[in-house]
Order: C-alpha cells, then sequence, then structure tokens
C-alpha cells in the first residue's frame, strides 16, 4: 500500500484536503482538483464550495439559475459561470459542453444544486411534484451521465452528490423532497459499485438542517427546535474533504449516521423521539 501526500489548501482555517492512501494497481484521482464544475453554486453549500476550491487554486465552471448570484461568486472567485436550469431537457449538455471547453479535462464534479418543498403532500400540485424530480434527481443524474464517460475514459475523476438526511429517515410535511433524496441515496450507491476500480470515486454527502435560503425558496420556515441549522461552509468543507478522501459517505454532523441506526435497529423508538423534537 502506498501513500501520496498532496499540500493541504485551507478557507478559514479549515483544512478541506487530507494525505491519502491509493490501493496499488488503482490510478488515483487528482487532488486537490484543477478543474470543477460546481452546480447551485449561486448559495449555500454550492457557493460555500466553489470558494473554497478557489482557494485551492482550483478553476471552476459555476452552475446555476440566479445570474446575478452567480456573477458574484464567480468574481469571488476568478471562475467561469453558466446561468441555465437543470431541469430543462438537455441543460446538462450544455454544462458539459461549456465544461470541456472552459476547463479541458473535468477532475471533480459537484451536484450541489437542490429544490425544496413543504406541506401536506395530499396538497402538492403535480406540477410540483414533477419539479421536484426534475430539479432533485433527474438533473443530477442525467449531468453525471454527460460527464462520466471522459471521466471513465482517462481512469481518473471524482463525482460528488449533495443529498439530505431527509432522504436517510424521511420528514413530515416534506414528502416528495424526502422521496427525490431517498433517490440520491440508491443512485449513489450504485453507481460507486459500478465504477469500482476505474478511477472514478463517488462521494455521498448527507447534511442535516443547513443554514441557507433553502428555507425560504421552499415558501416554508424551519421552525423545528431541533436540530438547529449548521453552517453550510461547514457542510462544504466537510464534504470536499470527504471526497479527497475517497470516502462513499459524510455526515454532517456525524450524530446522524447514529440517528439512522436508531431509526433501522427501532423504527418505533425513533418514531416516539422524532415526534418530540419535530
Amino acid at each position: 500500500m502506498s501513500t501520496r501526500s498532496r499540500p493541504a489548501f485551507r478557507e478559514g482555517g479549515l483544512t478541506v484536503l487530507a494525505n491519502r492512501t491509493t490501493r496499488p494497481g488503482v490510478v488515483p484521482a487528482t487532488w486537490p482538483p484543477r478543474t470543477a464544475v460546481v452546480t447551485g453554486a449561486s448559495s449555500g453549500i454550492g457557493r460555500e464550495a466553489a470558494l473554497l476550491l478557489a482557494a485551492g487554486g482550483c478553476s471552476s465552471l459555476l452552475v446555476g439559475r440566479n445570474g446575478a448570484a452567480l456573477d458574484e461568486v464567480a468574481a469571488a472567485t476568478e471562475g467561469h459561470r453558466i446561468a441555465v436550469d437543470l431541469a430543462e431537457p438537455g441543460s446538462e449538455l450544455a454544462v458539459a459542453s461549456r465544461a470541456s471547453e472552459l476547463l479541458g479535462d473535468v477532475d471533480l464534479l459537484v451536484c450541489s444544486a437542490g429544490l425544496g418543498a413543504a406541506g401536506p403532500y395530499d396538497m402538492m400540485s403535480p406540477d410540483a411534484i414533477a419539479q421536484l424530480v426534475a430539479v432533485n434527481v433527474l438533473s443530477p443524474m442525467t449531468l453525471v451521465r454527460a460527464m462520466l464517460p471522459a471521466m471513465l475514459d482517462r481512469g481518473q475523476g471524482r463525482i460528488l452528490i449533495v443529498g439530505s438526511i431527509a432522504g436517510a429517515l424521511g420528514v413530515r410535511g416534506e414528502v416528495a423532497y424526502s422521496a427525490t433524496k431517498a433517490a440520491m441515496v440508491g443512485f449513489a450507491d450504485a453507481l460507486r459499485a459500478e465504477v469500482a476500480g476505474r478511477g472514478v470515486t463517488v462521494t455521498l454527502c448527507v447534511p442535516g438542517v443547513v443554514d441557507t435560503p433553502f428555507f425560504h425558496r421552499r415558501g416554508a420556515p424551519y421552525v423545528r427546535r431541533w436540530p438547529r441549522p449548521i453552517p453550510a461552509a461547514l457542510v462544504a468543507e466537510r464534504m470536499l474533504e470527504a471526497t479527497g478522501r475517497g470516502r462513499a459517505d459524510v455526515w454532517v454532523p456525524g450524530w446522524l449516521r447514529g440517528a439512522v441506526r436508531v431509526h433501522g435497529a427501532a423504527p418505533s423508538m425513533y418514531r416516539k423521539l422524532a415526534g418530540v423534537f419535530g
């Protein structure tokens, strides 16, 4: 077993790259990444990831729907940007083509774009459900499909998918959203198994409640007493560190993994606790 060490890059004192270990015969993906595509880069976790990557000298293509907000992040990171709605069919091809044109080989793909929705499921319109599926499920799947072949041809690349604890536990009042994020758990697991040993790694980030504009955009504020929202910068730091190490998943905060274990081992107990704290 050989160990390869690369310089760490830091943002706000947080190390987002650690020494990484590779197995003989496995071609390691480039880390720190020289190039990256980041979706959902105009705000929240995607924005913080773009800032951290720029601090490490990574050249990125920033993807989002809000052109003005993307301009601000692009200016701060000296990156490229493309304002596009990934829910639109064919948009993934435009992103992949633009990335190839501007960046050449892409070392890292960060799928961070997401849409939320809150309220009773029986009151949701079919159009709202379809939009959630288009943004949270189809857009990351089609974008990965568009960019994966080049990574496999090179035998090198990293894919980072931002999921949600709602996909592992399910949250009342967020039924459709929970379902879309559960789909990402299955997608990441299956994709990881399929590309294993071919130089491409797949990391799933499972954040809890994050302090971002997400709740404002979904039309309902976060009102639960616990857990309290965590900074988006912390999630970005943890997920990039995990991706650099080639980890299959990362839970932010880490105790969320324990909650999932309780849910699996004692579902009735979990439901009672969720009722108290929810």
